[in-house]
């Protein structure tokens, strides 16, 4: 049996994008084109806070080889599948400071031969890694749910701790494989019909609910305000730094990733909460996502206050 070495986290990742963005800084404008995704930014962030990264993904056609040269520039160690359909992308106008989409696209849905391929990829890394992070796809339809149910499954029956940042279907399937650690925000609990309201009550016991459909334990972010974490069946608020908001998408992202990254060095539940809530904070400081350096993080997983839920 491979051995889980310690800091060590697999990223299942089946379609990033490519992503384009136009800014304006200092009365010039810039053009930034990076490979994206939530698990291309949970990799990223993983990366920067110590841990080694496996990353698996499928990309295809003329988009996929661009994503694949530019994944070949980050601090990860990467598994790419050459899928037979293109790559998905986006274009997005930055430069009056909010974040206008120009034009986008998800990708075609991964086809049999190639999701194969991609899912032996993703269980021979996840049984070498201590942990897994199962992130979701920029569409629905693009990868189905039971991919995520049967990878869950396999990775936990062998040992392996899964950390899932999912919503809708795909976090239902989740669920039925099993899952260490589930981050959600409260908008997509409310979307999905599983809290009526955003009230700390309401998100409280359906938290216990996701404990009870397989997820051992759960952090609920909730935009700017503290978020709630079920940690051993015991509800908390993370309450985060206070920081001027550059850009909020990531943070989620960038969250899971400290959770993950914790927990693979062998930390505790609440390190790793505080680690995440930190991580998530300060990526909110950025024009990039998934990104922030280090000792940021660190200084200000000291002023994460978790309190219990009476």
């Amino acid at each position: 049996m491979a051995l889980q070495e310690k800091g060590t986290v697999m990223v299942f990742a089946p379609v990033p994008q490519l992503t384009v963005t136009v800014e304006r800084q200092s009365g010039e404008e810039e053009l930034h084109v990076h490979p994206g995704g939530q698990g291309i930014w949970q990799a990223r962030m993983c990366a920067g806070l110590g841990a080694s990264v496996t990353l698996c993904a499928a990309v295809g056609g003329e988009i996929g080889g661009v994503i694949e040269s530019l994944l070949a520039q980050e601090r990860l160690e990467v598994h790419t599948v050459r899928r037979s359909s293109a790559s998905g992308w986006y274009v997005h106008d930055r430069r009056t400071g909010s974040r206008d989409p120009v034009a986008e696209h998800a990708g075609a849905p991964l086809g049999r031969h190639d999701l194969d391929e991609l899912y032996g990829h993703a269980l021979a890394a996840g049984l070498r890694s201590r942990v897994s992070i199962l992130s979701g796809p920029a569409a629905p339809d693009v990868v189905a749910p039971e991919v995520y149910r049967r990878l869950a499954a396999d990775l936990t029956a062998h040992g392996g701790t899964v950390v899932a940042d999912l919503s809708g279907d795909h976090l239902t399937a989740v669920l039925d494989g099993g899952v260490a650690f589930l981050k959600v925000s409260h908008e997509e609990l409310l979307d999905a019909g599983r809290a009526a309201d955003d009230s700390v009550e309401t998100l409280v016991a359906a938290a216990h609910d996701l404990r009870k459909e397989g997820a051992t334990s759960v952090l609920i972010s909730r935009a700017d305000q503290p978020g709630i974490a079920l940690i051993d069946d015991r509800p908390m608020l993370v309450t985060l730094p206070s920081l001027q908001v550059v850009d909020h998408r990531g943070a989620g992202d960038s969250m899971t990733a400290g959770v993950a990254t914790v927990l693979s060095q062998g930390g505790d539940l609440r390190e790793a909460v505080r680690t995440g809530a930190a991580a998530g904070a300060l990526n909110v400081t950025r024009h990039g996502l998934g990104t922030g350096r280090r000792e940021a993080i660190e200084e200000l997983t000291g002023r994460v206050r978790l309190t219990p839920i009476s």
